[in-house]
């Protein structure tokens, strides 16, 4: 009787790295797919394009690692803390600030990508656009819900890996552009974009009051 109930009392705790392991996993796929070709893969590529790719991985992770501990402990009553809308406002006025700084920079130094020269201001302009991109957007959405059925510690890894994965892949996309196109080409691509980009949140909220 007394190795039956050790054995009921062992079990979980053995099945708990497994449990872990898969949850991680699952999300992680469920959420690298959700995630190519997203605005926020996107905006690393065009950021890498003109900053160092090592800047924008770091700025862009740590907003993402910060995005899914929110979802994973403040879950659904996130988007009551902060109006969805002002969210919004918020990342279309920065992207278009940034999309105006683009089409007006220059820049014939490759080694001098950035016309802000201090990677502090390349990491906090990164993490302030995925943060702001990111906040209550479907991927956050699905982290969320992902954390109510599973274990919220196995969701935060696995939701992280898989953004750091995509961001990578798009900062590696950046980094072949920039070897091939001209920085000033870039440079306008990159400033149509975050316009454009601003834009079209702006006609989501639009069509969403």
């Amino acid at each position: 009787m007394r190795l039956a109930v050790m054995h009921d009392q062992l079990e979980p705790n053995m099945n708990l790295p497994l449990e872990l392991f898969s949850s991680s996993v699952l999300t992680f796929g469920v959420i690298l797919l959700a995630e190519i070709g997203d605005k926020s893969q996107l905006v690393c590529m065009t950021l890498a394009s003109k900053h160092r790719a090592k800047t924008v991985a770091i700025g862009a992770i740590t907003a993402f690692a910060l995005l899914n501990i929110l979802a994973v402990t403040v879950g659904g009553s996130l988007s009551q803390l902060i109006p969805k809308q002002w969210i919004t406002i918020a990342a279309a006025l920065l992207f278009a600030l940034f999309g105006l700084h683009s089409l007006l920079s220059k820049e014939d130094n490759e080694e001098g990508v950035s016309q802000m020269k201090s990677a502090r201001g390349v990491l906090l302009t990164t993490f302030m656009m995925i943060f702001l991109a990111e906040l209550g957007d479907k991927t956050q959405l699905a982290v969320i819900t992902l954390s109510t059925t599973h274990r919220p510690l196995a969701v935060w890894l696995g939701a992280t890996l898989a953004l750091a994965t995509s961001a990578l892949m798009g900062i590696y996309a950046g980094r072949k552009l920039l070897a091939r196109l001209n920085i000033n080409l870039l440079h306008r691509i990159s400033g149509l974009f975050f316009i454009g980009l601003a834009i079209l949140l702006l006609l989501d909220l639009y069509q969403s009051l």
